[in-house]
């Protein structure tokens, strides 16, 4: 129980040093990644309106809050242009789709079986929201989505 309350402690200010970085990390050309039916998805192809990457797993207890909020919010996000790309982190695809359909979630979900996404992203802990403005550059990384992430995408 002290380790977790350390690790707590710690984290949120790891972090953000961690972070500091992600700045200056754009979409690059070659993410790519397939959804739960199997269908290629190329996170460029999303440049011109903002978006939200969410990193997560099925195991993690603060990542099923975060994707259930997530879900709660996906329809107004829509509706304000911002493209929405929940991304599992190395878990089978009968696991995803199974916690998908037992949750009623009604986003789209991608799978990063290798990593390799995530790691472009430095994500080194779930649930991770990376937005990325217009131009594909990462202006924030959080464990949780910004209560002013409007105005972060404005910047």
């Amino acid at each position: 129980m002290l380790f977790l309350r350390k690790i707590r402690m710690f984290l949120p200010i790891f972090l953000f040093f961690l972070f500091l970085g992600f700045n200056e990390i754009a979409i690059a050309e070659d993410l790519i990644l397939k959804d739960l039916n199997g269908v290629s998805v190329n996170l460029s192809n999303h440049k011109g309106k903002p978006a939200i990457l969410f990193f997560w797993t099925t195991w993690c207890h603060f990542c099923r809050n975060e994707i259930k909020a997530l879900n709660q919010n996906y329809n107004q996000l829509e509706k304000e242009g911002i493209a929405v790309f929940a991304i599992d982190i190395g878990e089978p695809d009968y696991r995803v789709q199974k916690f998908f359909k037992e949750n009623g979630l009604s986003f789209r979900v991608l799978l990063d079986r290798e990593g390799l996404v995530s790691d472009k992203y430095n994500v080194i802990g779930v649930p991770t929201y990376i937005l990325l403005d217009q131009s594909g550059r990462v202006v924030s990384a959080e464990n949780r989505l910004p209560a002013d992430y409007k105005s972060l995408f404005l910047k």
